[in-house]
């Protein structure tokens, strides 16, 4: 039996892809919503089979009647008047259930943002435009622009949160932030690949490999439960297609698709460790049907180590 595509279909079963019916009669209008950028790098693998993006953007772009039928919020009033009275009152205790998602306007922060989307998440992000990140996906994300270095932004954007996704090396953990409260860190690691560089590539690299360092230093110094994936480099290519390579000094040289990499970062929201949980992968040939069994064996296999 093959295995299950990992990014799964939405449950419950959706009305037929508002994509395929768009290219015939009796389309559903179009939101006018522009759609993120990695549209580009993503293609449906067959003529009449839809591809994750494009079933994800369905249901995006559908708008009131696909958010009724998924269970959404409706679209708020473009002057936000209410929403701004909220975030003003200090009465109100937000509960802490959101996903911040660093980068939001990177590729693969995209994707993550996406699969997210899938699990029902409560999503935030930080973004440096956030008009076009809120036309590509409407109140499915909370989109947060400030600079980490002012200390009542990074307290507003970590109001609510529970988890920190950072699928780059962006610098986020290179701010003085207090990350109190926070149960869990997931950072996408490039170190490794950072660190094998050389000639050219390397200076090239010099800066990354420098965030990448005080990103993994700050989260391992931080005390909060973390899980550091180190990846090999990062390829456009479409996700699902290959297994997985879990073989230690395999990032350094090997690849992985950035959607198999964001899958992975947000699969391990679910295997939360008591301290840190590091593991490197790439692109290879082992299968995984289930990541939160998958990460619990990996938990139970460093703290037998340790």
């Amino acid at each position: 039996m093959p295995p299950s595509p990992l990014f799964p279909r939405l449950s419950p079963t959706p009305p037929p892809p508002l994509r395929a019916r768009a290219r015939g009669v009796g389309a559903l209008p179009s939101t006018g919503r522009r759609r993120p950028a990695l549209l580009a790098v993503i293609r449906a693998k067959g003529k009449d089979e839809a591809s994750f993006t494009d079933r994800i953007l369905d249901y995006i772009e559908g708008g009131p009647k696909l958010r009724r039928w998924y269970g959404a919020p409706d679209l708020l009033p473009k002057d936000g008047g209410a929403e701004d009275e909220e975030e003003d009152s200090p009465d109100i205790v937000e509960p802490r259930d959101a996903v911040l998602v660093t980068d939001g306007d990177s590729e693969i922060g995209q994707m993550v943002i996406l699969a997210l989307i899938l699990k029902r998440a409560r999503i935030k992000a930080l973004v440096k435009d956030k008009r076009s990140t809120e036309e590509a996906f409407g109140t499915y994300v909370e989109c947060m622009v400030g600079d980490m270095e002012d200390k009542s932004f990074t307290k507003k954007a970590l109001k609510g949160v529970r988890a920190v996704i950072s699928p780059a090396n962006d610098g986020f953990f290179s701010a003085p932030i207090d990350l109190k409260g926070v149960e869990h860190i997931v950072l996408l690691s490039q170190l490794p690949v950072y660190r094998n560089s050389g000639g050219l590539q390397a200076i090239m690299n010099s800066k990354l490999k420098k965030l990448a360092e005080r990103d993994e230093e700050v989260v391992l110094s931080s005390g909060i439960p973390s899980t550091i994936i180190r990846t090999g480099s990062l390829q456009s290519t479409p996700g699902g297609e290959r297994g997985f390579d879990f073989t230690k000094g395999v990032a350094a040289k090997g690849r992985i698709s950035k959607e198999d990499a964001a899958t992975i970062c947000v699969e391990a929201l679910d295997g939360i460790p008591r301290k840190t949980l590091i593991f490197e992968v790439a692109n290879g040939d082992e299968k995984v049907a289930d990541w939160k069994a998958w990460l619990v064996e990996q938990i139970k296999r460093d703290e037998e180590v340790q």
